[in-house]
């Protein structure tokens, strides 16, 4: 026995919505970059909509750069407000992190971090020495 099912065009565009939008909701929350490098420095810029300044850390080691960070949801979302709830919102809230490393040692102790119009800007001089260890083999 056969069965015939008709469905619309608007029904397929409903459920090809609803699935994409499922997968984006599962998908990561890793901001853009950009890498730039000069004769003296590594900079990475981010771009970090959203974000309070407060949520942002950035940690070095020797030649890598570690930045995470957390976009808070809004309390005024979360709850009913007099204009009451969303109902849309695309907006991606979570927390994520990212690390760099550079081809050269970077001087981790001058690193400077400004964060403006919703770019984060990290420049890591890099390091003029490269200190090396030799150890004796014994035996």
């Amino acid at each position: 026995m056969l069965t015939v099912r008709t469905t619309s065009p608007f029904q397929l565009f409903d459920r090809l919505e609803q699935q994409l939008s499922h997968q984006l909701q599962g998908a990561e929350r890793i901001p853009a970059a950009e890498v730039h490098e000069t004769a003296e420095t590594f900079a990475v810029v981010l771009e970090l909509p959203g974000v309070d300044k407060d949520a942002i850390s950035v940690q070095a080691t020797e030649r890598t750069l570690v930045i995470s960070a957390e976009r808070r949801q809004p309390q005024a979302q979360t709850a009913e407000t007099p204009e009451g709830a969303a109902l849309l919102s695309e907006f991606r809230y979570g927390t994520w992190s990212r690390s760099f490393r550079f081809p050269q040692a970077i001087e981790h102790e001058q690193l400077q971090a400004r964060y403006k119009d919703g770019l984060l800007t990290v420049t890591a001089p890099k390091a003029q020495k490269v200190s090396s260890v030799t150890v004796q083999v014994e035996g």
